[in-house]
């Protein structure tokens, strides 16, 4: 049975200007603007804080490996846990996961974009900060406007952790990650957190087995 996977063609054809307004559609105009700011954040290997479906993440190039550390110093985070990438459409991760059978990538795709992330077999190439030294990775198509947004801009996923020193409740609030990590980041993304009641859940893709 053929596996089609996620298409570097189409990971190709997905790099966009990040002011082109189609990237930003139904976004406020006072969101859209700060989103080429938060790409040029990340072009540049800074860190940014921005709102994902139930709490704010800490974001940048997860290739970018003085980016990584940083993430995981200003955590104070367990580097062996890895971290979580998400993107705005599953062709995104092309570079970053081994193409999955076609009845895992049905049930992946069936959850995307949404607040469901699955570990996945991962490049061998990807840097150990990522992967947290194993052949897997935690990814996310998320169906969050401003998260879709910053990686159609960016051209390529972003991490997502949650934005806290680890054992630390995650900051659910602009003023509680202005307080906690504001000196931290590069730049803030001002805008709502979904829907979702606090993390994501994480189900093991392999065994169906929900991690969190």
């Amino acid at each position: 049975m053929q596996m089609t996977g996620p298409s570097k063609k189409n990971k190709t054809d997905s790099k966009t200007n990040p002011t082109d307004p189609s990237t930003m559609a139904g976004l406020p105009q006072k969101i859209r603007q700060q989103i080429p700011k938060a790409v040029d954040v990340l072009n540049k290997g800074g860190l940014i804080a921005y709102p994902t479906e139930g709490v704010f993440g800490i974001g940048c190039d997860p290739l970018n490996r003085e980016a990584l550390q940083r993430v995981v110093d200003i955590k104070q985070r367990d580097a062996g846990k890895g971290l979580i990438i998400i993107a705005a459409e599953y062709a995104q991760f092309a570079d970053f996961i081994e193409v999955p059978d076609i009845e895992l990538e049905k049930r992946l795709q069936a959850s995307w974009p949404g607040a469901v992330t699955w570990i996945v077999n991962a490049m061998p190439s990807l840097p150990s900060l990522l992967t947290g030294g194993r052949s897997t990775i935690a990814v996310r198509v998320s169906a969050h406007p401003v998260v879709a947004a910053l990686s159609r801009s960016y051209g390529k996923p972003i991490v997502s952790t949650s934005a806290n020193f680890s054992g630390e409740p995650p900051c659910t609030s602009i003023a509680a990650l202005q307080e906690t990590l504001g000196d931290h980041v590069d730049l803030i993304v001002d805008a709502p957190l979904g829907n979702q009641q606090g993390a994501t859940p994480i189900f093991d893709a392999a065994t169906g087995q929900q991690l969190r």
